[in-house]
């Protein structure tokens, strides 16, 4: 049995952890008295924290607006994450090991835009090359990897991603394209339903991919790990298998970056 969570030891750093993860998952500056609200922290508490935070360059107050918002300390933070590359050291690993078990090609993305970034790729021997190679952005409504990510964050989220028919664009003519929103969010449900997402034909002609995402404590997604197989050779009860795989090895990715199982 699990032991219970023990209380924090440093209270004030863990509510500056969180005000800081609040303002990076809202899509502009707060309020101090809905962080407060949000946070279910005392205000007095709240802006003695954003003060310091403020000090530090980590958060920007916008006085007219009275309004709080991540600053130049947060971006630096973001960068130094971006040039250490610990997702694409933390994933390689587990993707190899899991192209190794299955023989069918992996990869890791990440959501950027409306577009999923690979950053790890891992390929079968023997097994057709892939467009998902590293660096590569693909539409993220196309990709198995995109879906994963997509269907576990907020519906308005998704929704200011894709505010119009110009936001889908297509790849090939195989597959059930995706051309609205309305469309998008039938994929998505199937996708929560499932707990993996699927892609056939509709990156490359013949391929095929099932996904799942990489989520943190309070299941926002942080990545997304697939597998791409020739679609006819691989019956519907083996994709069953592989979405398995892929759903375990993305809980173990979790567990490595956040510490958690």
């Amino acid at each position: 049995m699990p032991e219970p969570a023990q209380k924090s030891k440093v209270p004030a750093a863990e509510s500056t952890l969180r005000i800081l993860r609040l303002l990076a998952s809202r899509r502009g500056p707060q309020p101090a008295s809905a962080i407060a609200t949000q946070l279910g922290l005392p205000r007095s508490t709240v802006y003695h924290l954003l003060a310091v935070m403020e000090e530090n360059g980590f958060v920007l107050h916008l006085a007219e607006e009275q309004r709080y918002g991540l600053g130049i300390g947060a971006f630096e933070l973001s960068s130094a994450y971006s040039r250490q590359e610990p997702l694409s050291r933390l994933g390689r690993p587990v993707l190899a090991a899991l192209v190794d078990a299955i023989g069918e090609s992996a990869h890791l993305a990440v959501l950027h835009g409306r577009d999923v970034l690979y950053i790890v790729e891992e390929r079968a021997k023997s097994r057709p090359s892939l467009v998902t190679d590293v660096g590569v952005r693909l539409p993220s409504h196309l990709t198995a990897s995109g879906r994963a990510i997509l269907a576990a964050l907020p519906k308005s989220q998704v929704r200011a991603l894709y505010p119009n028919a110009a936001a889908f664009t297509s790849r090939t003519e195989e597959g059930e394209q995706i051309r609205s929103y309305s469309a998008l969010q039938s994929e998505l449900d199937q996708v929560r339903q499932r707990g993996y997402a699927t892609e056939a034909g509709e990156v490359t002609p013949g391929l095929a991919s099932v996904a799942a995402a990489v989520t943190d404590h309070a299941g926002w997604p942080t990545a997304a790990v697939a597998v791409t197989f020739e679609d006819e050779r691989v019956p519907a009860e083996r994709r069953e298998e592989l979405a398995k795989r892929v759903h375990k090895v993305a809980g173990e990715l979790a567990a490595r970056i956040y510490g958690r199982g």
